[in-house]
This record gives C-alpha cells, structure tokens and sequence, in this order.
C-alpha cells in the first residue's frame, strides 16, 4: 500500500470468527475517522473466515489481509503490529462491533493527552451467553464505567485488567519501544497493561461506551486456559513480586480461596508474606503458609512491627472490596501506596 500513512491502524487477529467478521468489518468500516486501515491477520482458520476476508479487502482498499499458520492471538498481534502503519493502533475482534465514533474519539483523545500512551473505552454488552456468565460481564462493564482517569487505572490495576482488550487504542512506538505483545500461559493484554505500567506509562479510559462486546460461549476468555481466574493471579502475583514487592513484605487481606492461592504465588517468586488479616473469627490464630491470620483490629500493630508493608486485599466475595478499601484508608493507609486491592 502506497501513500502516507493512515492515522489510524485498527488490528484485528481472527481465528474461524466466520459467525460475526462480517459485522465486524461492516462497524469499522462505517467509521467517521474514514482516514484508516485494517491490518486483519487470519490465524490459520478453518471456516469462511478466509472468504470473508478476501471480499471485504477486494471491496474496501483500506483492508489487508495477512494469512499465518494457526499461532494463538499473541503471535497474531505481533505479526499484524508489525505492519501497521499508523501512529495510532486501535484493536479490534472479530466478535465485537465499533461504534461509528470510536476511532475519531479515542484519536481525539490521545492527540489531546499526550501523556496517555494508551485509552479503552467503556463498553454495552450484547448478551448472547448463559445467564450467570451474563452476569458477570454486566458486573464487568460497570466496574470499567468507574475507570477512566489513569488514577483510576492505578487503583484498579491489580484487580483485572482494568482497560478492555477490544478497545485497546495505543501509540505504536510506546509498545513496540517495550516489546510488543507477548505470548505464555497468561493473559496478553493485562501482561501488557502491566508492562505499561511498571515502565510508568500513563493509561486511560475514554467515558463513552464505544464498543459493543458480544457475551457468548465462543468468546476466548471462555475457552482458554491463558484467561482463566488462576492464570490472571499467576500474572499478578509475577508483576507484583518484581514490581511493587521488590525489597518489601507483603501482608494479605484474606485467609480464604483467593488470599491462599494469591500467596501461594508471590511465595513462589520470591516475596515476602509476613501475616494474613481476615474477619472470619474462626480462622483468628490459625497459619496460613506458615503466617499468623489475625483479625482486622490488630492490623495496626502488624503494620507497626513490619517495615513499609503493602497489604493486598485478596477476598472474591461480592462486595468484599470496598469493605476491605474502607477499613484500610479508616487506618490511614493510601491506596495504592500503601494497598492494592488484587481481587
């Protein structure tokens, strides 16, 4: 493709998204921002996705296709990354669809704020999925409504990625300058959001809803290993061990499922765990991985006698998070200087 570059570049990695590409394409190709391209990397599928493909880019000279061997979507972006053009990179899904003003907005919002190397935007589900997973996208899409200020993406960085994938739109040089994506056994986007924001780059959210997130069975955070609950806390634990960790202990709210499993690890590379805090009277005394649980009372004292500790909330229960946010600043303790909050 000849001529200056676009100044948007929209990355789209497929695998057999036959069922909704089309629709897809149709929603950025009805952008308002018409100064664009798609780079749409097709990772070995096995449906019409090819087809697809092939008679969109033939309608649309905006489009180009680049065909791998199935490679997993980590290797999709890399390789698609690699050929865009623009300054800016928005991401899109084949399953998802744009609202006609996300590109213009999210480039309005990046010229205007320089220091934001990258911006989401807040999102409407489409619901097509089972009930109780519906749910939870809902409760999802109104935790990300409360995000938008990168003080916000600070506070909620640890919970889950706090920037939805498919409304990623970031400057090019800044991830390609920090490696890009990367592929393992984790989520892709978060591990890249926390790369950001260890190397202190400023992240946001533009406060629309410009993305429509379809909510159905094939979705990958459904199906894959490398999005699953567990995977997510292998990655924060890593992040936090070399980051926020590094020459100080860590004390963690919650003896339960999440707190355990959380602690187990930042065990495992190389933190220090010093106490657990829990309400339940029942685990008062006991040990945890050899720590002594002991009730939200006697935090201060366990704060007095370790050195510049950071208490990490670690409890999944509904509501648990802003319980635990409010006894902890009642104490004087700053989030997230002196707490995060991981679940």
């Amino acid at each position: 493709m000849n001529g200056a570059a676009p100044t948007v570049s929209v990355l789209l990695p497929v695998r057999d998204g036959a069922a909704t590409l089309a629709q897809a394409l149709a929603s950025i190709a009805a952008q308002t921002l018409a100064d664009h391209e798609v780079v749409a990397v097709d990772d070995g599928s096995t449906d019409e996705t090819p087809a697809i493909l092939r008679t969109a880019a033939a309608a649309d000279p905006r489009i180009r296709v680049v065909t791998t061997a199935p490679s997993g979507i980590a290797a999709a972006l890399r390789e698609g990354l690699a050929l865009c053009r623009a300054p800016l990179v928005a991401r899109a899904d084949a399953d998802d669809l744009s609202h006609p003003e996300r590109l213009a907005e999210q480039a309005r919002f990046l010229d205007a704020r320089p220091e934001i190397e990258l911006c989401g935007t807040h999102v409407e589900i489409l619901g097509l999925g089972d009930e109780a997973a519906g749910r939870g996208m809902t409760r999802h899409a109104a935790w990300l409504d409360g995000i938008r200020e990168p003080s916000d993406v600070a506070r909620e960085l640890w919970v889950e990625c706090p920037i939805l994938h498919p409304t990623f739109c970031f400057r090019r040089e800044t991830v390609s300058q920090l490696g890009g994506y990367r592929s393992g056994p984790f989520p892709e986007d978060y591990e890249l959001v926390l790369r950001l924001a260890e190397a202190g780059r400023g992240m946001a959210n533009v406060a629309r809803r410009l993305v429509v997130w379809r909510d159905w069975p094939r979705r990958a955070s459904r199906r894959l290993d490398a999005y699953s609950r567990p995977a997510f806390f292998r990655l924060k634990a890593e992040a936090l061990a070399r980051g926020r960790l590094a020459g100080r202990p860590a004390i963690v709210w919650g003896a339960g499922k999440v707190g355990r499993f959380l602690s187990r690890e930042l065990l495992a590379r190389g933190a220090e765990v010093t106490a657990f805090v829990d309400i339940d009277p029942k685990k008062h005394g006991r040990t945890v991985r050899g720590r002594t649980v002991i009730p939200p009372d006697a935090l201060g004292s366990a704060l007095l006698a370790t050195p510049t500790p950071l208490v990490i909330g670690a409890v999944g229960s509904l509501g648990a998070r802003e319980l635990i946010r409010a006894a902890l600043t009642a104490q004087g303790l700053r989030e997230p200087i002196d707490f995060v909050m991981a679940a």
